[in-house]
């Protein structure tokens, strides 16, 4: 079997509604999108500092940084699935057990361990992998749609959900709700649906081999470390961003309410222009294309920060959106054309290892920032300098191919 018989073709259908299922229960919409709902409700409950609170988010990255190159080189090697749905359980199991939270720091922090270990076995990284697997023409668009429309969609009904439960019932039943949505609703279908493509295959051994470089190889080559730091600046800070729109609008006087829709704009955006990304990638063979759209993010800091107005605060968010989606809609194909897909779990592991470090380390200090000064405008700031880094670093890339070393099926001919 290859990947363009009519078998296989007609297998990657469920298996991306799967992945895209699977991504809108992780760790981004079932946690970062609501963080800042619970933010405040667990400091006022038990006197907590920000600081302190998001110290959670340092956890996941530390956990995250650790876990992701591990679990990358075990599904290259084993399959995806299995993973995937341990980590599913592992996960809603998680969050149900926040809600046990008492005045225990400690504990707090422990569950949260916990929790991060299950939520980079069922991340994105991982879905990727088995989509990367199961799509080789337009691999960039069919990335977009299981991160972007997983993950996009996933933090608009994520927020919502909490916002109702945590506003009639408190932030404890915030926790069990969703804890509910992750297990009853995504585990039964990735149970039926969500396969790998070996494992899928009856003539699996016949397939030819699938070329690629090795995560040593792939670190020895100045693109690595350029897509690296780039988006790991880029994805780190607007995902702190995306985690406090909530807390930065309140203290501004805006509503819960109105800071809620700016979440679900910036979550939608975010969903649809992954998919924007992933399509203008497998047309237009540059890298750099996603440059501007991390201007357009810059853009979005300055609105969210001085804008007023409901209509301005909403266009905040979508600008912000356009440029996370990038972000995370680059990366794995960035490394699919850089570094090929033979081990694309391991690579793509450790590079989220950098951007979860710096999704954990950010909005601490988002949140140093603001219980010495009462304000989070210096940190935003910060947050627009790595925006604008990033960017450079992007201009920095060679062009599909060039690199000596590349091996040929990081470099296919785009099927349009």
């Amino acid at each position: 079997m290859t990947p363009r018989d009519p078998s296989a073709v007609a297998g990657r259908t469920p298996v991306l509604f799967a992945c895209t299922l699977g991504n809108a229960v992780s760790v981004t919409p079932a946690v970062h999108a609501v963080f800042g709902l619970f933010l405040v409700p667990l400091s006022e409950t038990f006197g907590w500092s920000r600081a302190s609170i998001s110290g959670v988010l340092g956890i996941l990255a530390v956990v995250g940084a650790v876990s992701y190159p591990i679990i990358g080189r075990h599904v290259d090697a084993h399959g995806a699935r299995r993973t995937l749905l341990t980590g599913v359980v592992g996960l809603a199991l998680s969050i149900a057990a926040l809600a046990l939270t008492s005045g225990s720091l400690i504990q707090f922090y422990a569950t949260f361990a916990v929790l991060s270990i299950f939520s980079a076995m069922a991340g994105t990284p991982i879905y990727q992998k088995v989509v990367a697997d199961w799509f080789e023409s337009n691999r960039g668009t069919a990335l977009g749609i299981s991160a972007g429309g997983g993950c996009g969609i996933g933090s608009v009904i994520m927020p919502v959900l909490a916002a109702v439960l945590v506003g009639a019932w408190g932030w404890r039943a915030g926790y069990l709700g969703i804890a509910a949505f992750v297990l009853l609703l995504a585990f039964p279908i990735l149970v039926l649906f969500l396969r790998d493509r070996t494992a899928s295959a009856s003539a699996a051994q016949e397939e030819a081999p699938r070329e690629g470089l090795t995560l040593a190889e792939a670190a020895r080559l100045p693109s690595f470390w350029l897509v690296l730091l780039a988006v790991a600046a880029g994805a780190g800070g607007t995902t702190a961003i995306f985690s406090h729109v909530v807390p930065i609008l309140g203290d501004r006087g805006v509503s819960v309410a109105t800071g809620t829709a700016v979440v679900s704009v910036f979550a939608l955006a975010t969903s649809g222009w992954q998919v924007v990304t992933g399509r203008i990638m497998d047309k237009i063979q540059t890298p750099r294309v996603a440059v501007p759209m991390y201007g357009l993010a810059i853009g979005g800091l300055a609105l969210l920060e001085f804008g007023v107005g409901t209509p301005v605060l909403l266009f905040a968010g979508l600008l912000l959106g356009v440029g996370m989606g990038a972000q995370y809609g680059a990366l794995p194909y960035y490394i699919a054309r850089y570094f090929g897909v033979r081990h694309f779990g391991s690579i793509i592991g450790a590079m989220y290892s950098a951007v979860i470090a710096a999704q954990g380390i950010t909005p601490i200090l988002l949140d140093l920032v603001f219980d010495n000064v009462q304000s989070y405008r210096p940190a935003l700031v910060g947050v627009g300098a790595a925006l604008a880094g990033g960017a450079v670093l992007l201009l920095l890339l060679p062009r599909y191919g060039e690199e000596e070393g590349t091996s040929p099926d990081a470099m296919p001919v785009p099927s349009h």
